[in-house]
């Protein structure tokens, strides 16, 4: 801490509860009354160096003596006035980063210029600032933060500017150049001298980042005005800014990062008019951190990014600081992960905000539209010389196949982490059919090269959701693409009851054409069929064949333990076939029309299942009876 004193008398206050006198053989002729506290003065040594004092001595009225004074709205109170008084004193007084800001608006109220005296108290506060102060990083720091105790003083004095001008010059110049305080660091806590200097080796900060910590201890005003003077002087890499916004709001917005829709119960309980103001409190910081993200993607993980929209989901900050995340998340949707996207929603209808994930898929699939902007490549002096047209195109070809692929790249990534979010949200009772179908059609059909995730996402959602029609289930396998299915899923998919039973057709019909596949058996459909529906040992070699061919965690694998066999339900297939087709034809489903592109290898199989059972049937001279 620099330390500053002024006078050298060894007179004192004497202080009697609430009346504080100075020790002297003159007797007292000056009242000051501040803030409920009376100072037995005289008016010589104050009038002789304040302006104001003088004003009010000169408009009382009559010639009474002791002449009172009142200062109700003094800067500062009590302290501040009796390190002014003890100045015109000459007592020593200390000026610290810690109350220079009081003694500073204390000596401006009360008009201690030069004036009225050459080397009076504004002067001498104004030198110790700008020579010391300024100087240290923690004591700028220090001095900023005590400026909320007198915000329009410490503007309209230029207190406050100059911390902010000096905090940021620090942050923007090398490490090396910076000089910390005499009094805190929190990496030299333990090395400091007895005479209160730190040593060499810890007066330099560490190369990056190092500033973040530091400021993270000034509130929000004050904090974003400091990060806009130091984003502004376009020196500082946006990830260290990034850095700096994630300390600041782990240090003061409350633990959201957990997806429990109750606690913002827990954090702001209704009908507490505190509560509520620490809510509106933590919504205007969260707005603020917002506006201070860095514009350059990847400067801010998604992790991060994704806390601050569960912490706006329940804050209910503006829209468009929320839509401000949205369009960030979606620009860097690949990083994410699962628990980024299990947003708690605001409302009782559902668990999880799925609206929001949604529009977070509109904003990757449109970001992956945009034309590339790489910086153009620099030719080499041994290039053959072409035309700027040719050069051009081929340019323009070589950004766009390296466009292409990082955009398929980034869509594979983003297909599987849709398909793992679907999982998690089917256990929602209250989450529609419609947003489930939403968030599984916003991927395009070529970004998922197998559906086994999605598949396990409809199986869940089926079990979760047992009151769905049966022509809400056909319009949820919809988007199932039985091709696309390994041999496990396909073999829990045939054992499925809960699947419609087209999609059980197509099951059985792709599963058996890649069990021949991996056999290298070619031979006609009816034959595969056949021998799926008469031997079970056929179908246990070839299944034990493509489990070896998986690198799937046991707990992802699908269990076929306790399969029944085929035979078994040839009768009652036969008839639910049956049942199923007279349905159909007689309600035919409102939305035959709009199938997706995936569905259209139905089309392979024929329009009435049960002719292709009754084909086998008749040829393996399988009856009824069975």
């Amino acid at each position: 801490m620099k330390f500053m004193k002024l006078g050298s008398r060894p007179d004192t206050f004497y202080t009697t509860e609430a009346v504080r006198s100075v020790s002297s053989e003159v007797s007292s002729d000056f009242i000051v009354q501040v803030k409920g506290s009376r100072y037995l003065l005289h008016k010589f040594p104050l009038l002789s160096k304040s302006l104001k004092l003088q004003r009010l001595c000169a408009e009382i009225p009559g010639s009474s003596n002791p002449q009172i004074v009142q200062l109700p709205d003094f800067p500062g109170g009590i302290e501040a006035f009796e390190l002014c008084a003890k100045f015109c004193y000459g007592i020593t007084v200390t000026l610290s980063s810690y109350n220079i800001v009081a003694a500073r608006c204390a000596s401006e109220y009360l008009q201690m210029t030069e004036d009225v005296e050459k080397g009076n108290l504004i002067y001498k506060i104004e030198v110790f600032f700008t020579s010391c102060i300024l100087q240290g990083w923690r004591d700028s720091i220090i001095t900023l933060e005590s400026t909320k105790a007198f915000p329009l003083w410490s503007q309209d004095l230029g207190i406050t500017s100059r911390c902010i001008d000096s905090i940021a010059s620090k942050v923007l110049a090398h490490p090396s150049k910076v000089s910390l305080s005499h009094s805190y660091s929190r990496r030299g806590r333990d090395d400091i001298s007895c005479n209160g200097s730190e040593n060499k080796r810890n007066n330099i900060p560490a190369a990056k980042g190092w500033w973040a910590e530091d400021i993270a201890d000034l509130g929000i005003e004050l904090y974003w005005r400091t990060m806009i003077a130091i984003k502004s002087g376009e020196k500082v890499p946006s990830n260290l800014i990034g850095d700096a916004l994630r300390i600041y709001a782990s240090k003061w917005l409350p633990n959201v990062s957990k997806c429990r829709k109750n606690i913002v119960h827990e954090s702001y309980p209704n009908h507490d008019p505190n509560s509520t103001e620490i809510a509106t409190k933590h919504r205007h910081l969260l707005e603020s951190i917002i506006s201070l993200l860095p514009s350059e993607k990847g400067s801010v993980s998604c992790d991060f990014l994704s806390k601050l929209l569960k912490a706006s989901n329940l804050l209910e900050v503006s829209s468009s600081s929320k839509m401000e995340l949205v369009r960030r998340i979606g620009i860097q949707l690949e990083d994410a992960t699962i628990g980024d996207l299990l947003i708690p929603s605001s409302s009782n209808d559902s668990l999880y905000d799925v609206d929001v994930v949604i529009t977070i898929l509109e904003q990757f699939m449109a970001q992956l539209q945009s034309p590339p902007t790489s910086p153009p490549r620099i030719k080499s002096n041994f290039e053959r010389r072409r035309s700027r047209s040719a050069e051009n195109a081929d340019f323009e070809f070589q950004e766009r196949r390296r466009s292409s692929s990082a955009s398929h790249s980034s869509r594979l990534k983003v297909s599987k982490l849709v398909d793992g979010y679907l999982q998690e949200i089917a256990h929602d009772d209250n989450l529609s059919l419609s947003k489930f179908l939403n968030i599984a059609e916003a991927i395009p059909e070529f970004a998922r090269l197998d559906h086994d995730d999605l598949y396990k996402a409809i199986d869940i959602y089926l079990k979760e959701h047992p009151t769905l029609n049966k022509s809400e289930r056909k319009r949820l396998c919809r988007i199932l693409d039985c091709k696309k299915l390994s041999m496990e899923a396909c073999m829990h998919a045939a054992q499925n009851e809960l699947l419609p039973l087209r999609i059980l057709v197509q099951v059985l019909f792709f599963e058996h054409a890649k069990a021949s596949q991996a056999c290298s058996q070619v031979r006609d459909l009816p034959n595969h069929i056949k021998a799926l529906l008469g031997s079970q040992d056929d179908s246990s070699r070839q299944s034990s064949l493509f489990r070896k061919t998986i690198n799937a965690p046991v707990d992802d694998q699908w269990s076929v333990s306790g399969l029944k066999s085929p035979k078994s339900k040839v009768s009652t297939l036969k008839m639910k076939l049956a049942e199923d087709d007279a349905l159909d034809d007689s309600c035919p489903c409102p939305n035959a029309t709009s199938k997706s592109s995936k569905t259209k290898s139905f089309c392979l199989i024929p329009n009435r299942p049960k002719q292709i059972f009754s084909k086998l049937w008749s040829r393996t001279g399988i009856t009824d009876k069975n």
